[in-house]
């Protein structure tokens, strides 16, 4: 029952609608607070660094175990996996970003790796959907952090051509 814990992100995974979403916000919530605050970019980084290695840890070591139990390769009450790949998302954006943004920059730019994340998630285009048939908790886990490297690009990309184009104004 533990593992299966764990694997639920304390329960999250075993709310009724949309799991893997109530998955992800924890660390999108995280991102968009430190971002407020003013978080240096090495506690940021380091933030989204524990959230992957945690999420992976737990995934590949104690999915099986949910698998078993509920007799799907897939279960849905494992979000450990999303919490990892939402991470991801995150992960270089604040050394992309560097320390000067606003809470509302920071809330947007949060808001939109979640979004974007749950959508490459969701719909899996290539080769996001061939990573689930790596065997065990593998396959429960590389299709999301894969999903997060989709999406980190679309905001990290969004805020380089913000800064190209208040260079290109002055």
């Amino acid at each position: 029952m533990l593992k299966r814990l764990l694997t639920s992100c304390l329960g999250l995974g075993w709310l009724p609608i949309a799991p893997g979403t109530w998955g992800s916000l924890p660390v999108a919530v995280v991102c968009g607070l430190l971002l407020q605050f003013g978080a240096s970019q090495i506690v940021t980084f380091m933030a989204m660094c524990g959230f992957i290695g945690a999420g992976s840890i737990i995934c590949v070591l104690c999915a099986p175990a949910a698998v078993k139990a509920v007799g799907k390769n897939d279960p849905g009450e494992v979000v450990a996996d999303e919490l990892a790949g939402q991470a991801v998302t995150f992960l270089y954006l604040p050394l992309s970003i560097g320390g000067d943004v606003s809470a509302v920059e920071g809330w947007a730019l949060a808001g939109a790796g979640f979004l974007l994340f749950r959508v490459f998630d969701i719909i899996k285009p290539w080769p996001i959907r061939k990573l689930e048939k790596l065997p065990g908790g593998w396959g429960i886990l590389a299709d999301d952090l894969l999903a997060g490297v989709f999406a980190a690009v679309v905001p990290q990309a969004a805020w380089m051509l913000r800064l190209a184009d208040t260079f290109t104004r002055n």
